[in-house]
């Protein structure tokens, strides 16, 4: 069964506005996460401003009318003219209504000559971007100063959090209430007003709002005064101070219904923060927050030691916002808008992210979204030392910062990484980042790392910076501090890891008696074939940190050496044959180490012994993790790798327990079916000794990473088989099976479905089959496509599959969709089974299915790759190869999948050829010598 299956329980003219002036309401009152990367990549490519002229401060004046959805708006923005011109371009939005415009100026050089009004000859909105053009009857001359004012119309957005939006909630007492807040990043800015929508813009807002009196109106800095409104004694106007330099992204404001969580608190500290910390709700949200003003206060207070400079704000604001739904909360400058259930459920990590985006994003600001990576990386880097300072990460469910490691290194390792997907690629390469910054926190010392950043920061407070800049500061501090010598440049270090979709591996050879070490490094490829363009010549500056089991010091983390760019290194004065070195321990930078055959085993052994715990776990988890990925991409003999698991039998550290679930997962969907039940038994086993010193129920105030464990643990003997697990889960479906009307709602958890769905009778999953069938359309389509998931994903019987596609395939149910056809084929290739019987199903109704998706390329296309395109073995090439020949020229569309099929094939043939029987002769020696037995598994019929 596939993982995801069992885990996936366990963004011509200015239009006016929708209303006309004489039909808006006169009255104000109401009557009842970083930057996603993907759109950082996506508004990288936009086109900038020209740089004409650059905005030095802006005056913003905003009268909402909430009722109506709808706000006027006034806009000043103070200009300096940086080359002549006779135009002026600005961003605003196609729905603003521009309804006055002026443009005033005076040279630079005479601050007494009397402002003059420029003449503007046209007003003209670029038809396909949102940029606004004034042209001027004569140019304006290099160095004059002015301003621009723009009065304006708007809409408040219902439906989204972009942009100036509203939302409503209902009260305990059945009362609507409407909330109004703005949601700026990355570039909506000038959805709400014309401005210079770039972050490198920096420049004082100076901004009041209208508001009903019985309302709170927030901002980014606090309220200097508040004012009535002549004729609406209901309503007050609110004039906040004048912020310090920010980004137009970074403006924020929420007009709600506000309580204030307990007192306000006033930090200071000797770094000269002096600042009120609030947190805001709801009146009838507040006790759900209680205990977060405690939090906030130790997060604020350990973040700024951390920077040791002051935050120039007067005040910050955590906002709990009903009906809040963005992605991530609005880091504004002073002001962070929390969706409720995030802020009361808030874990430490994410507030120490929001606090810490206030200098490092806010404070100081990437010059452009091409930088955001490095911008997000940081900042998760620093979050984690200092989450796990503030409670040793107890509220992280076990998770830990090397998390993400894994999953590069697997995604990395691809043929095609990242599926040639933007969103992904974004988020793979702002993980390396973060691990980058873990090695420099390593191999420079945390003390030499922040010294660099401090500098960095001060050096760009209230400006912006690009990448070079933190390296160019790291380098300074780390050759002025001796933790690296002159001739090493950060930024080329950086350059060598951040450029590159691969990661290496270091092969250790050992001379003689071994006390000559020669290191050679690689691209790391687990897809075969290994026919990557230029892969000898990719090359990484890697820090040798070593450790000796002669002097097992784990503490010591400043390398012996840096292999600068080169393939090969000879170390020498290393221990002799007879004691193992660990080479990159910790994790300390991104690269996978293969060791010589006496190595691994002098590794195997001590791990086995009652010293195990003298090597650390998450250095426990690396070479178990090193081993099986090495095995798998064909550079080590699985031999070696499946005796690295042997000490697990009293392993009980969760972290090493990670690396575990991905090698049963990955190795027993890749052989073949001829050994899949010995690697089932293998893994069952494995499994069982750690689930039994768990316990098979949670017990009261255990740590959380039990629990997780345990869950996962269970999830993987489940689809295994574990005659009480499925048991139980048959119990449990059962009820849903008695249900008078089964098809209104699904009354167990979606854990017990997988286990019936792969080990029950036929009867049990015919049933699932007829309630995805009969799925209503008012229930939440999510269930169904879970449902459908599994019931493709799961079966190792044949009868069943064939029963799925014989539904779906020949006799054209309607139920389905096509996009229901994707899922199932994506499904099936998760097991040898699923694709081998769709292999089958397809090649014995060849004619039928052939002319059904003549005209439906995709799903053809789709079919033909999933029903060829996972085979690891001599037989299924023969199979492959029959189809081909049997049917050449009828492939259409998918002529060149099948090909690329066959080539895969065949060099999964080899490495079978070469792994297979190594693989079985171990399984069958640990067999016999563990005396494993199935008495409590499901046999697989």
């Amino acid at each position: 069964m596939n993982i995801e299956v069992i885990l996936l329980a366990a963004l011509g003219a200015c239009v006016a506005y929708s209303l006309p002036p004489e039909e808006v309401s006169a009255s104000h009152i109401i009557k009842a996460r970083s930057i996603d990367l993907n759109n950082a990549y996506g508004l990288a490519m936009e086109t900038r401003l020209e740089k004409i002229v650059e905005p030095t401060g802006y005056k913003l004046d905003l009268e909402p009318f909430l009722d109506d959805g709808v706000y006027r708006g006034t806009v000043k923005i103070q200009l300096k003219w940086l080359q002549e011109s006779d135009e002026l371009s600005l961003h605003c939005d196609h729905e603003l209504g521009i309804s006055f415009w002026d443009v005033q100026a005076y040279p630079a050089s005479d601050a007494e000559h009397p402002v003059e009004r420029v003449v503007v000859k046209e007003l003209r909105m670029d038809v396909k971007k949102p940029i606004l053009t004034l042209y001027f009857e004569k140019p304006i001359p290099k160095g004059t100063e002015g301003h621009i004012e723009l009065t304006y119309r708007g809409n408040i957005h219902m439906g989204v959090t972009e942009g100036f939006f509203k939302s409503t909630y209902t009260t305990d007492q059945g009362e609507e209430i409407m909330v109004a807040a703005t949601q700026l990043r990355p570039n909506n800015a000038r959805r709400m007003f014309p401005c210079f929508d770039e972050p490198g813009y920096k420049t004082p807002f100076e901004i009041s709002v209208a508001r009903p009196r019985n309302m709170v109106a927030l901002s980014n800095t606090p309220i200097a005064r508040t004012e009535n409104i002549t004729g609406e004694p209901n309503a007050v106007t609110d004039y906040f101070e004048v912020t310090p330099p920010m980004s137009t992204f970074t403006v924020g404001l929420v007009i709600a219904d506000l309580k204030q969580l307990g007192n306000t608190v006033h930090y200071k500290d000797d770094n000269g923060n002096d600042i009120e910390l609030r947190v805001w709700g709801r009146k009838e949200y507040l006790q759900a927050l209680d205990g977060v003003g405690e939090k906030f206060l130790k997060v604020f207070s350990e973040v700024a030691n951390m920077w040791q400079i002051p935050l120039p704000l007067k005040k910050l604001d955590m906002v709990a916002l009903p009906n809040y739904q963005g992605v991530r909360p609005a880091d504004n400058w002073g002001l962070i808008v929390f969706k409720e259930s995030e802020l009361s459920n808030c874990k430490t990590v994410l507030l120490v992210n929001e606090v810490l985006y206030q200098w490092l994003g806010v404070y100081v600001t990437p010059a452009w979204w091409s930088d955001a990576h490095i911008n997000k990386a940081l900042v998760n880097s620093l979050a984690v030392e200092i989450y796990f300072k503030i409670n040793n990460g107890s509220d992280m469910d076990g998770d830990r910062p090397i998390g993400g490691l894994y999953s590069i290194y697997y995604e990395y390792s691809k043929r095609y990484p990242h599926s040639r997907i933007t969103g992904i690629k974004q988020d793979a390469i702002a993980t390396k980042i973060t691990l980058l910054f873990r090695t420099l926190n390593y191999t420079l010392g945390g003390n030499t790392l922040k010294k660099g950043l401090r500098t960095f920061l001060l050096e760009h407070k209230y400006k912006t910076f690009v990448g070079d800049d933190i390296w160019n500061a790291l380098t300074k501090s780390a050759i002025d501090d001796g933790k690296i010598s002159k001739d090493i440049d950060l930024k080329i270090v950086a350059k060598s890891w951040i450029e590159k979709d691969r990661l290496p591996f270091l092969t250790v050879e050992r001379k003689n008696d071994g006390k000559t070490v020669v290191l050679t490094q690689k691209v790391f490829l687990r897809d075969r074939p290994h026919d990557l363009p230029d892969a000898d010549r990719l090359t990484w500056w890697l820090p040798v940190v070593i450790v000796r089991e002669d002097n097992l010091d784990f503490s010591k983390t400043t390398p012996l050496v840096w292999m600068k760019n080169v393939k090969e290194l000879t170390i020498n004065d290393m221990p002799t044959k007879d004691k193992f070195i660990i080479i990159n321990p910790e994790e300390i930078a991104p690269y996978l180490v293969n060791y010589d055959k006496d190595t691994w085993y002098l590794l195997s052994k001590f791990l086995q012994s009652e010293k195990r715990t003298q090597i650390p776990a998450i250095t426990r988890a690396k070479l178990l993790h090193d081993a099986w990925n090495l095995a798998y991409a064909g550079e080590l003999s699985f031999a070696t790798a499946l005796n690295m698991t042997l000490f697990l039998k009293t392993e009980e550290d969760h972290l090493v327990w990670e690396a575990v679930f991905p090698m049963l997962d990955h190795v027993g969907r890749h052989i073949c079916m001829c050994i899949q039940g010995k690697f089932q038994a293998y893994g069952r086993h494995l499994l069982l000794q750690i689930y039994e010193k768990l316990g098979k129920e949670e017990k009261e105030g255990e740590e959380k990473w039990k629990t997780n464990l345990r869950c996962t643990v269970k999830s993987f003997l489940c689809s295994n088989g574990y005659k009480p697990c499925v048991k139980d889960a048959q119990e449990h479906y059962a009820k849903w099976m008695q249900a008078k009307n089964p098809d209104e709602g699904n009354p167990i958890a979606n854990q017990y479905i997988g286990p019936v769905f792969t080990y029950g009778t036929r009867k049990e999953w015919e049933f699932g089959l007829q309630r995805v069938i009969n799925f209503p359309p008012s229930r939440k389509q999510s269930e169904r496509t879970y449902l459908l998931k599994t019931l493709a994903g799961c079966p190792i019987e044949e009868y069943k599959i064939n029963r799925l596609l014989n539904i779906t395939l020949l006799e054209g149910n309607g139920n389905f969709t096509d996009t229901d056809l994707f899922l199932i084929f994506s499904m099936l290739t998760g097991g040898s089974q699923g694709y081998t019987t769709l292999f089958h199903f397809l090649n014995n109704n060849w004619a039928v299915l052939k002319e059904k998706f003549a005209s439906k390329t995709n799903l053809w296309d789709s079919l033909i790759s999933a029903a060829t395109g996972q085979f690891t073995t001599q037989e299924g090439l023969d199979l492959v190869s029959n189809l081909y020949v049997a049917h050449q020229g009828e492939f259409g569309s998918a002529e060149h999948i099948i090909e690329t099929s066959m080539k895969k094939i065949r060099e999964e043939a080899k490495w079978s050829v070469e792994n297979i029987p190594v693989i079985e002769k171990w399984l069958d020696d640990y067999v016999a010598r563990y005396g494993v037995n199935d008495e409590l598994l499901v046999q697989n019929k």
